[in-house]
């Protein structure tokens, strides 16, 4: 015997917090490209181009966010959630190789240092600073993998424009070239290391690994302390996306006189797992007399 449950959550803010973080990032993306040509400046041609790339990753991102959230259909029965990690697991690639590109370009700059402009790299600096600093707070509200990715990507942008915002003023100063990639390399590699931890979280849900939020130990006990309940088995629990988990689980049930006392536990089953507001949820129930195929151990 089988139930089914869903239950609904914000399903508009991420959209729309993608829809924004994309949007700034494409006006100042052609806002790089025309001020780079007029103060013919490669490094900044060269930072749009690296924004262009960002907000590629950002339509599709918002696209899939978007796609996520329609309704489950005959193909995909468990609807559309799944596409927000896609969105993820690009623009953490993404974020990657910009991010060894980033690391190349500022040790070669180191090696062979190049003359700056850091009047101009003050004025952008700053509005790169602006721009950026406020996709990227929008973007941090996220719960999504797909957010969470995204504003370490819009991060990534900030930091690098901080880094030349403090190169741009000390170069007012004092003539030192090695300056801004120097910054730029710590940061790059900063970044680098953190979207590692965001791939990895996004690969464990593609390959519907254990919540880490969602203490099963806990939960196993709590349900055998049921009455009634004699055993659990096929017990599994993963996530659609990072934030919508799944539960389901065989239970095997002592002598029960009749199906009015096998509704009542399975009731209590259900009544439990409400507060872990699963997404899906999925519950057998099994007589003392009935044999499962589905009993086999769990390795550690």
């Amino acid at each position: 015997m089988a139930s089914h449950s869903h239950h609904s959550h914000h399903n508009h803010t991420s959209g729309k917090n993608l829809k924004t973080a994309f949007l700034l990032n494409l006006g100042f993306t052609i806002f790089e490209l025309i001020g780079g040509f007029y103060v013919n400046s490669v490094a900044i041609i060269s930072d749009a181009i690296h924004d262009l790339g960002d907000s590629i990753s950002l339509g599709t991102a918002w696209y899939l966010d978007t796609k996520s959230k329609q309704k489950p259909t005959r193909t995909f029965t468990f609807g559309y959630r799944r596409f927000s990690l896609l969105g993820a697991l690009i623009n953490s690639l993404v974020l990657i190789v910009g991010s060894i590109y980033v690391i190349i370009e500022a040790i070669g700059r180191i090696i062979e240092p190049e003359l700056i402009d850091p009047q101009g790299m003050l004025i952008f600096a700053i509005i790169g600073v602006g721009v950026n600093g406020f996709a990227a707070w929008k973007m941090s509200k996220g719960k999504s993998l797909n957010e969470r990715v995204i504003s370490w990507h819009l991060l990534e942008d900030v930091l690098g424009w901080f880094a030349i915002l403090v190169a741009a003023v000390i170069l007012q100063f004092w003539d030192i070239p090695y300056l801004d990639p120097a910054l730029s390399l710590g940061f790059g590699m900063f970044i680098l290391s953190n979207v590692f931890l965001r791939l990895k979280e996004t690969l464990m849900v593609f390959l519907q690994g254990h919540p880490e939020d969602v203490d099963r130990e806990k939960i196993e006990k709590e349900l055998l302390a049921i009455d009634k309940i004699e055993s659990i088995h096929h017990m599994h629990i993963w996530s659609l996306d990072g934030e919508h988990h799944v539960f389901s689980a065989h239970f095997k049930l002592k002598e029960i006189t009749g199906l009015e006392e096998l509704l009542i536990v399975k009731n209590q089953i259900k009544a439990y797992l409400k507060k872990y507001n699963f997404e899906h949820l999925t519950v057998e129930i099994e007589t003392a007399n009935e044999c499962c195929e589905f009993s086999e151990e769990m390795e550690e």
